[in-house]
């Protein structure tokens, strides 16, 4: 990898680097995502939590998603702008905002999850593989 993904939230009150490549990259379509983007999804990358270095507080949400895990959402406490997630069940991985990137172009989706819940208003490739919940892991 040539360097590192970096990005945080609008204010700079938090920020991240991370030295790996993405293990996944997907829009979102479930109903939380929906509502925390404010929009008909959201885009994520999920990477190594091991090569991520995060700085600033966050304010964190828990809230329990459709398996009965908890994902815990953070956000800036200044800005409001959702930044990352990470997942009781997976602790070894960091999941960061597509938006939250300080080069959004990087950003490269692999998939649809959740398209079950997608709206006709939300138009997006539909040259990426779609599945109804998440993909089998």
């Amino acid at each position: 990898m040539d360097k590192p993904y970096t990005g945080g939230c609008a204010c700079g009150a938090i920020r991240y680097s991370i030295t790996s490549e993405p293990i996944f990259s997907n829009h979102c379509q479930c109903r939380d995502c929906q509502r925390e983007s404010g929009s008909g999804h959201g885009s994520y990358a999920t990477f190594a939590r091991a090569g991520v270095t995060l700085s600033g507080e966050a304010k964190h949400w828990d809230m329990v998603g459709d398996s009965g895990n908890v994902k815990t959402r953070g956000f800036c406490s200044q800005c409001g702008l959702p930044v990352y997630l990470t997942f009781a069940a997976m602790p070894d991985i960091f999941t960061i905002r597509a938006a939250s990137l300080d080069e959004p172009a990087r950003y490269k989706p692999q998939a649809v999850t959740y398209g079950a819940r997608g709206h006709g208003w939300d138009h997006l490739d539909p040259g990426l593989p779609k599945f109804e919940k998440m993909p089998p892991g």
